[in-house]
């Protein structure tokens, strides 16, 4: 038996799964938070550090989005209660992808990829963010990520509801890396094949 001295993440996972498994069935469905967002369950838990949380999905072999929200957006509700609601598609991203959810106007310090911490409203400025739900997709390695300006980190981004199939079609064009080849409007024809 191997012991390891856990890891903040560790420990936080260990918390939300001991806070969930009383619940059942309904530890699937997403809960309104106080914050007013909708929060799934296996939505990432996190110390709001860009690089770690970047490094742990990697490490886990899985890539690192972010979602950005906003309480009252009827399209932040319509991700949450139709796309997310869909089994195939909720199962790809939780296999694929950890997903970190920022609030668009919220107050908590996040540490960017470039050492500096700002209010989660500083950091969507600072990245361009305009709507909600906006999703930033992040490469596969954090190396190189603070010297890059801030939108020219990010590899691909989905700003604005997308209809369930091209919503899954976006997390496959970064899962597959195809941003690599293509723009998403070029890699869409193909996944009707």
């Amino acid at each position: 038996m191997s012991l390891r001295t856990p890891t903040r993440r560790g420990l936080i996972a260990f918390a939300a799964g001991a806070a969930l498994a009383g619940r059942g069935a309904a530890a699937a469905e997403p809960a309104v938070g106080e914050d007013g967002l909708y929060h799934e369950p296996w939505f990432l838990q996190s110390f709001l550090d860009l690089r770690e949380d970047l490094e742990s999905a990697a490490a886990s072999g899985k890539r690192f989005a972010i979602m950005w929200e906003l309480r009252g957006c009827p399209y932040c509700r319509e991700t949450h209660l139709v796309n997310f609601a869909d089994a195939g598609i909720a199962s790809y991203i939780r296999d694929n992808f950890e997903i970190l959810q920022l609030n668009l106007i919220g107050a908590r310090k996040v540490t960017d990829f470039d050492r500096e911490e700002l209010s989660e409203k500083d950091l969507a400025r600072k990245y361009g963010i305009r709507f909600t739900p906006t999703l930033q997709f992040f490469p596969p390695s954090s190396g190189g990520l603070e010297a890059k300006d801030a939108m020219a980190r990010e590899v691909a981004r989905a700003p604005g509801y997308l209809k369930p199939p091209h919503f899954l079609a976006m997390f496959r064009f970064v899962r597959e890396r195809a941003y690599e080849r293509g723009s998403f409007r070029d890699f869409l024809p193909h996944m009707a094949d």
